[in-house]
């Protein structure tokens, strides 16, 4: 019996963690805010509506000398998603990453783009639910002396009042559940994913 009792309580315990780490993620997540800045890259992860537009929004307002778009579509050309603009800065700048699929890869990826140009700061733009994990997988990605600016993309699947919507609450549990993944990949396979981004 006293057995019964302490697995209880250990489930109990667990329980109670993860509710606590869940909605401090879920805080932190709303908590984010767009900045006015200006950086030498814009890194959009392409899939999600809205982030495609708001990176071209704020390269054509000059914030950046370049903008990646990230997980494109291997079907789609560069006029797809950039067209150009009479009297607007043209696209000279902006370059599709055709060949990622999930966001590991996207950093991955973009690596590669970053790195060869040597770029000291990005602006990572993805939807607002995403942008933990985002962050989190190109902080351990690139070098550590590039800085990154997280821009979330609110969108309609993700309302504010989360506990009432049970859309935005599963959104958002997957959304921890995969973060918690990747914190326990970090932390125990650093010199495998070292290797993997040299």
């Amino acid at each position: 019996m006293a057995f019964l009792r302490g697995i209880f309580s250990l489930f109990v315990i667990v329980l109670l963690v993860i509710v606590v780490l869940f909605v401090d993620f879920t805080y932190k997540t709303f908590s984010q805010r767009q900045r006015d800045l200006n950086c030498d890259a814009i890194v959009v992860l392409a899939g999600g509506r809205g982030r495609i537009e708001e990176g071209s929004r704020l390269y054509r307002e000059n914030h950046a000398r370049w903008l990646f778009l990230i997980g494109v579509d291997p079907s789609v050309r560069k006029s797809d998603l950039f067209r150009e603009r009479k009297g607007e800065r043209s696209g000279e700048g902006v370059y599709l990453e055709k060949v990622s699929r999930n966001t590991l890869e996207n950093a991955l990826y973009a690596r590669e783009m970053i790195v060869g140009r040597n770029i000291d700061s990005i602006e990572l733009i993805t939807s607002r639910y995403h942008m933990k994990r985002a962050t989190l997988i190109f902080r351990h990605v690139l070098p550590k002396d590039i800085a990154i600016y997280p821009h979330p993309v609110d969108t309609k699947n993700l309302k504010e009042e989360w506990w009432n919507h049970s859309g935005s609450f599963r959104l958002l549990f997957s959304e921890f559940y995969k973060y918690c993944l990747f914190r326990v990949f970090f932390l125990f396979a650093p010199t495998e994913l070292q290797s993997a981004v040299k």
